[in-house]
């Protein structure tokens, strides 16, 4: 039986979603939704490739290289107009569907893969294979509100076959924008976790005696790192911040490494930039060396940093605009804050700084919760029993 999954070919999340079904009787296939590269932990995957991703991968250009060299992005410019049929990602991909002949075809995320599997799907002829569109964090929850959204994800949504989240709060979503179809089970959309492994790269000790905050740097259109700054800053005046470093993963901005660097100037507080090419072992050891874990967002699903900071035994202090409330208790295993207001951040700061018997038992409680509902084998089951379901007509 065979799946092909349409996707972002750059994204971890895509791997490890297809890792977990290695080793089972699935063939798997994988069809870029955008022209950026494969990641390295998706190379061993089939991939029907696009021409302008094939060319992006093997004519590579660099500024320093002699004009007449530098010409080879002529060179590109020319095959694209040689070869539209190429260029049409859509008919493409529905070419691929006729002669591969999928059992299921999987679009992991709407604004890329749904969008694109929508458009083969009206080039399509023939009977449609069984459709699952998988939502990730803002796909319905943000995109809605954005012109020109609207319309296409309720066609999605009235085309598709099963629908694939990772949170309540997005069932209803879709069911909103009138959705039929059956609702898979929701759990994480980046699958689980080695929870053996896990606990190697925990730091021993008290959660409480950890002095290290983490934060998620991602400014732009959704990431808030900046005004989590400034909530660090006016914890940092009121002396609370003493003996604390702050460590800084994926800030990929120049904004938020020259504010860093100005928190770390104005409050003598130590900033530790974390570089944006570490593994995810290296980013869980972080995790499990911080006291806290502050990710802001306006819109996202079950945010991956919320459930590394659980796994690891660090208090999570999450935005309000995701669904962080499905996992973590508000008060108790953690702080629920609107992203964009500095003074209230700042205040969960101060009370998870101040606390040790809050951040303590939290961890505690995440532990269970991470055991119960993050345990990689576990997860890997259901999502095979899922797809053998589907095939089978069961679901």
């Amino acid at each position: 039986m065979k799946i092909l999954f349409i996707a972002r070919a750059d994204s971890i999340h895509t791997a490890r979603w297809l890792k977990q079904l290695e080793g089972s009787d699935w063939v798997v296939a994988l069809f870029p939704a955008t022209g950026h590269p494969i990641h390295p932990d998706l190379a061993s995957i089939q991939c029907f490739d696009s021409l302008s991703n094939w060319m992006e991968r093997h004519i590579r250009v660099n500024v320093s290289w002699p004009a007449h060299i530098r010409g080879m992005t002529r060179i590109k410019n020319i095959l694209r107009k040689l070869c539209p049929v190429w260029q049409d990602r859509a008919g493409r991909l529905a070419r691929v569907m006729r002669h591969w002949k999928p059992d299921i075809i999987h679009s992991l995320e709407l604004q890329h893969a749904g969008y694109l599997t929508l458009e083969a799907r009206r080039q399509y002829e023939t009977p449609f294979p069984r459709w699952i569109v998988q939502n990730w964090g803002s796909d319905i929850f943000l995109f809605q509100h954005l012109p020109g959204h609207a319309e296409q994800i309720r066609e999605i949504l009235a085309m598709c076959d099963y629908y694939d989240c990772e949170c309540l709060r997005d069932v209803q979503l879709a069911r909103d924008y009138g959705f039929k179809g059956k609702v898979l089970p929701v759990r994480p959309n980046g699958g689980g976790f080695d929870l053996d492994k896990i606990k190697s790269l925990r730091s021993d000790g008290l959660p409480s005696d950890r002095k290290v905050i983490v934060l998620k740097g991602y400014q732009g259109w959704a990431g808030r790192a900046l005004v989590a700054l400034t909530a660090l800053e006016f914890v940092a005046a009121k002396g609370l911040l003493n003996g604390y470093r702050v460590a800084i993963y994926s800030a990929l901005t120049e904004d938020v490494t020259i504010a860093a660097q100005l928190f770390a100037h104005r409050t003598g507080v130590p900033v530790e930039f974390i570089p944006p090419d570490s593994s995810h072992e290296e980013i869980l050891r972080l995790h499990g060396k911080a006291r806290i874990s502050l990710g802001l967002s306006i819109s996202d699903g079950i945010s991956i940093s919320l459930l590394e900071a659980m796994l690891m035994g660090s208090f999570p202090i999450q935005s309000n605009t995701g669904a962080a409330v499905e996992w973590i208790a508000d008060g108790v295993s953690g702080l629920i804050v609107p992203p964009e207001d500095p003074h209230a951040v700042a205040e969960a700061l101060a009370r998870a700084l101040s606390d040790d018997r809050l951040v303590n038992e939290a961890a505690i409680r995440n532990a269970t919760v991470s055991q119960e509902r993050l345990d990689g084998r576990r997860i890997r089951e259901q999502v095979l029993k899922m797809y053998n379901d589907v095939v089978a007509g069961k679901i």
